[in-house]
């Protein structure tokens, strides 16, 4: 069978399969699954175009591991053959562990574990599968292999992963804020002490990509209607799960009902491996199949959300630098007890509720940004840079949200 194999991709145009290692990987049911989760959650419902996958997302950040592996190596930096199937493999797999419609259902599906955390024990499962062939993949994706620079290449402030996701994201949804050059990034990069490092002429590039960032942030992931569609799907899940421990029964997929039935937390997902088998068995269409069914539920709860959800009547979402008003608060909630004949606590749980969100376009205690200096020092992008407004991108925005039904404005 010819492994090598040719996808054309939107954003990059064509990409390699570089190794039959990597084919197999990619075909792999664990990978596959990638294909029926979107990469943006609920974004679809503000851009309508951001229905690409985390399928793409994964394959484009391996055609930016290829670039930048072969920029390294022309500034003579020596990387083995092995080192370079592993890091691809590492950057290939660094999502596989995302659940349905990725962060919009993280931590409400199991309790308290990352998609990482998952993406680690799926590498785990695929390397027993493969015969120890992704050991040293798993190691550069852990941070335990000595050459911590590959790491970096898979996660920290600069990586494929990040790189692609903003211009793919920006290319699906068409805010044009987001587009950044990453080519010209990546023939920017460099090693210096085992650590990933850009060259000084590239520092205007990475002042772009970091503000980049942040409009991505506040005009994409966290745009007011896309928290209302996810808080609107968590609040689903939440309430199929209360019904279910009341005894009522609920049609779903075998694989949601099993994550419906019992709430399972972080060390029994992790020790208990059936649990992860039928996590790999979750998509999007789990999901929408449930709600679909549900909106017709006799529970008005349940159905009311459900409706709203496959409708796109979603909350009405304000989104404010001070907390709610206690007592606008108080009589949204007294209203939606009286117009949809519910309990205060249901009111609260799931009509009329607050929450926050928090972004910073570069977090400096995360590992920093480092400029290779032309003496040979390097120094922190917020250093280096004349530009003063990347002091601000470091300091972390919270803001709050009110979220409620439109109909009580009635």
């Amino acid at each position: 069978m010819n492994k090598k194999k040719i996808i054309n991709d939107p954003v990059y145009g064509f990409i390699s399969i570089p190794t039959e290692l990597i084919f197999d990987l990619i075909s792999h049911p664990y990978f596959q699954r990638l294909r029926y989760i979107k990469q943006l959650g609920m974004t679809h419902l503000v851009y309508p175009g951001a229905l690409h996958t985390r399928f793409h997302h994964a394959l484009g950040a391996m055609y930016l591991m290829d670039t930048a592996l072969e920029t390294l190596r022309s500034k003579g930096h020596l990387i083995s053959a092995e080192e370079e199937e592993a890091v691809t493999i590492a950057i290939l797999l660094h999502d596989i562990g995302h659940g349905p419609f990725s962060h919009a259902l993280e931590n409400t599906i199991i309790d308290g574990i990352a998609h990482e955390d998952i993406s680690s024990m799926l590498m785990n499962k695929l390397n027993e599968g493969f015969e120890g062939k992704l050991s040293m993949a798993i190691s550069i994706f852990n941070d335990t292999y000595p050459r911590k620079f590959l790491h970096q290449l898979v996660s920290s402030q600069l990586d494929m992963d990040r790189l692609d996701y903003l211009n793919r994201d920006s290319f699906f949804t068409g805010v044009s804020e987001g587009v950044i050059s990453s080519e010209r990034i990546i023939k920017m990069l460099n090693v210096k002490d085992d650590h990933v490092v850009v060259d000084e002429k590239g520092i205007y590039s990475i002042e772009k990509f970091l503000i980049a960032r942040r409009l991505m942030y506040w005009q994409v992931y966290l745009h007011k209607t896309v928290i209302a569609g996810e808080e609107v799907l968590t609040k689903i899940f939440r309430r199929g799960r209360e019904l279910i421990s009341q005894g009522e029964e609920l049609f779903a997929t075998p694989a949601l009902l099993h994550f419906l039935k019992s709430r399972i937390s972080r060390d029994t997902f992790m020790n208990e491996g059936h649990h992860l088998e039928t996590f790999a068995c979750l998509d999007d269409t789990d999901i929408m199949a449930s709600v679909k069914v549900w909106a017709y539920h006799p529970d008005q709860v349940l159905s009311h959300l459900c409706k709203n959800l496959v409708q796109r009547n979603l909350f009405r979402v304000d989104i404010t630098n001070e907390c709610p008003d206690e007592v606008f608060v108080e009589q949204l909630r007294q209203k939606a007890m009286q117009k949809y004949g519910v309990s205060y606590e249901d009111a609260a749980a799931y009509f009329v509720f607050t929450t926050s969100i928090r972004n910073n376009a570069y977090n400096q205690n995360d590992g920093n940004i480092g400029i290779l200096m032309k003496n040979g020092q390097v120094k922190d992008i917020a250093a280096a840079s004349d530009n003063s407004n990347l002091v601000a991108l470091a300091k972390t925005v919270k803001k709050y949200i009110l979220c409620y039904n439109k109909e009580l404005l009635n």
